[in-house]
């Protein structure tokens, strides 16, 4: 199934602000289209298993955002608004042969968050958002964040000291597997997941070693980061939302989700078995749960 998507998806790239973004679409069929953005540290087709499935029904636009799946990393790192409106802007310009069908904003974690600063924006041309266990920072956690990098005192976070700490490089894909199997946010991956983010997460070294695409540097200041004016986009939002989170992702998450259907009336929130990639876990249930979200069913 992932080997047969992989056949099918063309290759897209396009330039804003001195960066060049990559990524992959299917050809257009008539079909209504899901844009999707990826996590922190993770390629599109990292998730190839779980879209692999989405694919039968939909048409595919897939973003890499700076510093993932073959984008350009730059110098540092733009900050998620910004590449919210790299996304949106690259999507606009290169999204035009589906005028006319129905499009989808999905993503997940940190590309939730992204799919939603592009649908709370006044000008995007999406039908309906799907958000999969997006990291919507509370306002408390954003100011803590906020008071951190204004003093230089370091972040809090214990998600950039992982992404610091984390390896890099491996003598091969086979090693990449190996060493992160059963490990910290890969626990409970599905071995085809597992093997989409050795394949398509990390790029070959002219020494025949891999290395990851996405720079430990670059995901840490994701992580200790985060969106300006988060709340009131959200609140914005005037098409259908969805959020699903697994029952076993950070406290955080389902917290964030109940308060945004309070200030968003078109907001419905859905939990479902795993944790914060539960799409990697089980994507045959991942993928079969957002079909009947976005059927209506």
């Amino acid at each position: 199934m992932t080997d047969s998507l992989i056949s099918r998806l063309s290759p897209w790239e396009y330039p804003v602000n001195g960066l060049v973004l990559r990524g992959w679409h299917t050809e257009p069929t008539g079909k209504p289209v899901i844009h999707f953005i990826h996590g922190n540290g993770f390629s599109a087709l990292t998730y190839s298993p779980f879209l692999a499935l989405l694919a039968e029904h939909y048409d595919l636009f897939l973003s890499n955002i700076q510093a993932h799946g073959g984008s350009d990393s730059g110098d540092y790192f733009h900050g998620w608004n910004e590449n919210a409106r790299y996304c949106h802007e690259a999507w606009k310009n290169l999204g035009k042969p589906w005028q006319g069908v129905r499009k989808i904003a999905m993503g997940h974690s940190f590309g939730g968050v992204l799919s939603a600063l592009i649908t709370g924006s006044s000008d995007h041309d999406f039908d309906e958002l799907l958000m999969l266990d997006p990291v919507l920072f509370s306002r408390s956690m954003i100011g803590v964040m906020a008071l951190t990098e204004t003093m230089g005192i370091g972040s809090i976070n214990k998600l950039v000291d992982k992404a610091l700490k984390r390896r890099s490089r491996w003598p091969c894909r086979e090693e990449v597997v190996k060493s992160l199997e059963g490990k910290g946010m890969f626990s409970g991956w599905h071995p085809d997941a597992l093997q989409a983010y050795a394949d398509y997460s990390t790029r070959s070294e002219p020494d025949g070693s891999v290395s990851l695409m996405c720079p430990p540097e670059i995901e840490a200041r994701i992580f200790g980061s985060y969106p300006r004016k988060l709340w009131s986009s959200v609140k914005n939002i005037n098409t259908p939302v969805t959020v699903i989170y697994g029952e076993k992702t950070y406290p955080f998450v389902p917290r964030a989700a109940i308060r945004l259907k309070k200030i968003n009336k078109r907001a419905k929130v859905i939990s479902c078995p795993g944790g914060h990639c539960f799409m990697q876990e089980d994507f045959h249930s991942a993928a079969e749960l957002c079909l009947d979200v976005l059927s209506g069913r």
